[in-house]
């Protein structure tokens, strides 16, 4: 005869997630004792992580902590494998908790994060294990982003009304200016941009986009003594699809991102763009 109740089979799938003949399986093998069932479910729950290891993770959410002065902020992507799982309270809450700890704890690098520990005597890496098993899909932190020496602002894009944000962007300003830090994110969330300025692209790219120029342009059959020209001008052409200053500015393409910020006072100190899967 079993010796829990069916309050007990709830409160343990309120504590785990897991489904409700897992729950009464476990909490039969524990005798009852509600926390030894927690770990038979954790424990079993675990052991899928490793089956779930190849899947492929496209959907997830993105989300941000910002501090109430704006004097920092963090953006991270948190993966699964499909929207049915990225849509529900508890995987958003995993990654707010996720956001909160980067906020805090300030790790390195990805590596330093998965190592550090969010609870006592628990790291990010059994925290997400833990969603593994409770969620029972593929769970991955894929990407973050801190800033913490300027004014901080972050703007999120939903893609479906019944998904979180699949677009973030967080920008890091001189000096407070939430309208103008608004503006430019929303414009960086469409246009993709990949780096601040022509300068932080490494000029190996630069070589090779004139490389590609000058032979589109022999390939055209353009005149020898117009190749100079026609390849700055791609060159240029590039610098304005991928450099953010350089950019035609989404409200006004009259003016450049760079005009934007000028006729504002402020300057843009970095920023990073995650779309969750991209």
């Amino acid at each position: 005869m079993a010796n829990f109740t069916a309050a007990d089979v709830k409160k343990l799938r309120e504590l785990t997630g897991a489904g409700m003949m897992d729950c009464k399986k476990a909490l039969d093998e524990a005798a009852g004792d509600l926390e030894k069932a927690v770990e038979i479910v954790r424990v079993k729950g675990l052991k899928g992580v490793a089956k779930r290891e190849s899947r492929t993770t496209e959907n997830g959410a993105v989300v941000t902590s910002i501090a109430d002065d704006n004097t920092s902020g963090v953006i991270v992507e948190l993966k699964c494998e499909t929207d049915f799982v990225a849509k529900g309270d508890k995987f958003v809450t995993v990654a707010d908790a996720l956001a909160a700890h980067i906020a805090k704890s300030a790790p390195a690098d990805l590596e330093a994060l998965m190592a550090s520990e969010i609870e006592a005597g628990k790291t990010v890496q059994a925290f997400v294990d833990e969603a593994n098993a409770t969620l029972g899909e593929k769970i991955v932190v894929d990407r973050f982003a801190q800033y913490a020496d300027g004014k901080v602002y972050s703007y999120m894009h939903r893609t479906a009304a019944d998904l979180p944000p699949q677009v973030g962007v967080l920008v890091e300003l001189d000096k407070e200016n939430a309208e103008v830090a608004k503006d430019v994110a929303q414009h960086i969330a469409a246009f993709a941009p990949k780096f601040l300025t022509r300068d932080a692209i490494p000029a190996d790219v630069v070589e090779n986009e004139r490389r590609v120029a000058e032979a589109t342009a022999r390939e055209e059959g353009k005149p020898e003594a117009a190749l100079p020209k026609i390849v700055e001008g791609r060159v240029t052409g590039f610098f304005k699809e991928q450099v953010l200053l350089d950019q035609p500015f989404a409200k006004d393409n009259k003016k450049t991102v760079q005009k934007i910020l000028d006729e504002a006072g402020v300057t843009l100190k970095r920023f990073a763009r995650i779309r969750v899967g991209a």
